[in-house]
């Protein structure tokens, strides 16, 4: 028996950013996120987003100092590394690409077509993290 609930998504990733408010515009703007809620903390920064990508979503905020936040290390803290990388699914790699670094976005590796299926590239978000933009379908049946 699955633990899993049955949702949409399942497993929704969850970042937090100095700037949450900039980083949100960034998102939307360079990946192609949408706003699907978002709650400002009456301090200027944000309590809780979300923001969907198709049929996946992920979860920001701002950073802070409480017990969860004591858990986690922004890429600016740690040398700007990072120990998960988000990965997104698109439809066509190369003009993804273009838009991302048309906003901003760092290319860390170039488009180019993998041995094991699909096309994809690499670049870090305003605030260092690090994402993965493919074409390579995970569902699908692959051979090993």
């Amino acid at each position: 028996m699955s633990l899993a609930a049955d949702t949409r998504t399942t497993v929704v990733p969850a970042l937090r950013y100095r700037d949450a408010p900039k980083a949100i515009d960034w998102l939307c703007r360079a990946l192609g996120f949408e706003r699907h809620a978002v709650y400002e903390d009456g301090q200027g920064g944000i309590a809780h987003a979300q923001l969907s990508f198709g049929n996946g979503m992920i979860m920001l905020g701002s950073a802070r100092d409480d017990e969860w936040s004591r858990h986690l290390a922004l890429p600016d803290e740690v040398g700007g590394r990072v120990t998960v990388s988000l990965c997104l699914t698109v439809r066509d790699v190369d003009a993804h690409c273009a838009q991302a670094r048309a906003a901003g976005a760092v290319i860390i590796q170039e488009p180019e077509d993998k041995d094991y299926g699909g096309r994809g590239y690499g670049l870090l978000d305003l605030e260092g993290n690090c994402w993965w933009i493919g074409s390579y379908d995970a569902w699908a049946v692959h051979e090993s």
